[in-house]
């Protein structure tokens, strides 16, 4: 397939993975009136559940990819830890986005590390720590920092802060010696994100800078309004994050994570290959969300530069929230948040709540960023969220 060739709505689309991303994948594709087919092994997956197709097979079963590849016209992914080789093999038959090698990168820490270095990103100091000898020569002036596995972490998962050597030491014996990155704690003033789009013939676009709230390594609250950074700031993290894509030869929906600390300078922490849960808020304040714009890279139609209409707040729903009152889990108090202007309730179909599932999201939009964060502040109120 050449960068001239677009595939139309009434095609297939597949998606590797069944969580809430590719649910969301799945709504946007069918709403642009694709048919959709979704590879998860889990029979009640939040995307299985609302496709045209469920291929319940793991993600490097022979038949299930193969089922894939003569049913869908084209194939991305809804997680990072698909194994790359799955995309590789499906990409033999049809356009895959994004491609096995980028997603390889954002898996292992140490690589995507490397790959900021290589576009001239600046990132936070830091180590790899494959052996005992490499443990050894750690600088002193990397600690106290925060150790990382290499690969299969996510939302604070596979991390430890170490303040000394010895906890150094201790951490990845914890960690059972895997593969790891070491990073030097840097003073952080707030996180931020930027999530980019770009297509195959290497137009890229992007959808406004996020700005992020983050509690026990899991995003809480997402604000996007003109002001919610400085400018200066918002132009060095798109740059920076549109750099990080190009030297990918990136094709699909990417978010670039980054500190910025107390100074005012802008470093990278991570990539994600795929939507992302500060991108959210994009189904109720853009003109194209996040889902759109993945549905649009893989099928090689035209990408425009999204435009935002409404000051929002986005708020993560986590399972936790279901047990404010009692351990049995009970459903919060939906017709109050609805109640609320500019609400928009997002849930994912999940079966069972469990602390520090993400069970849904919450998109406020309004016509200013004050208002906007009033009744957001209302809503976290009601549903017993910590002020923000």
């Amino acid at each position: 397939m050449n960068t001239t060739d677009v595939i139309l709505p009434g095609a297939t689309l597949g998606v590797l993975g069944g969580g809430q991303l590719g649910r969301m994948f799945v709504h946007a594709a069918q709403s642009m009136g694709y048919f959709t087919a979704v590879l998860d092994p889990d029979a009640t997956s939040p995307a299985g559940l609302v496709s045209h197709r469920h291929v319940r097979t793991g993600y490097e079963d022979p038949q299930g990819l193969a089922e894939l590849a003569q049913t869908c016209a084209a194939v991305t992914t809804e997680f990072e830890n698909v194994p790359a080789a799955a995309l590789n093999q499906l990409a033999s038959s049809m356009p895959v986005s994004p491609a096995g090698s980028a997603v390889a990168i954002a898996q292992d820490r140490a690589a995507e590390k490397a790959h900021f270095v290589k576009c001239g990103v600046p990132c936070a100091p830091y180590a790899v720590i494959e052996t005992p000898a490499q443990l050894a020569a750690v600088s002193d002036g990397l600690l106290p920092g925060i150790l990382k596995t290499a690969r299969m972490g996510y939302d604070g998962k596979g991390q430890i802060r170490v303040k000394t050597r010895a906890e150094l030491v201790a951490a990845w014996d914890e960690l059972q010696h895997v593969a790891c990155v070491l990073e030097k704690m840097l003073p952080l003033a707030h996180e931020c994100s930027v999530i980019v789009a770009r297509g195959r013939s290497g137009a890229i676009v992007n959808l406004p800078v996020q700005r992020n709230l983050h509690r026990d390594g899991i995003l809480a609250v997402t604000e996007v309004y003109e002001g919610n950074l400085p400018a200066a700031q918002v132009e060095q993290a798109i740059t920076a994050a549109k750099s990080v894509a190009e030297g990918l030869n990136y094709v699909g929906v990417l978010c670039v994570e980054f500190f910025v600390l107390e100074g005012g300078q802008l470093v990278v922490n991570e990539i994600a290959p795929r939507p992302h849960n500060s991108g959210h808020y994009s189904q109720n304040a853009m003109d194209v969300s996040q889902f759109e714009l993945q549905v649009r890279c893989m099928t090689n139609l035209p990408l425009v530069q999204p435009r935002q209409h409404s000051a929002t707040v986005m708020l993560n729903l986590l399972g936790d929230l279901w047990f404010q009152h009692s351990d049995t889990a009970q459903a919060p108090a939906w017709d109050q948040i609805l109640a609320l202007p500019g609400a928009h309730l997002h849930l994912y179909g999940k079966t069972d709540a469990k602390r520090a599932r993400k069970m849904g999201h919450l998109n406020i939009t309004a016509a200013t960023a004050q208002q906007a964060r009033a009744t957001a502040l209302r809503a976290a109120e009601i549903l017993g969220i910590p002020a923000f």
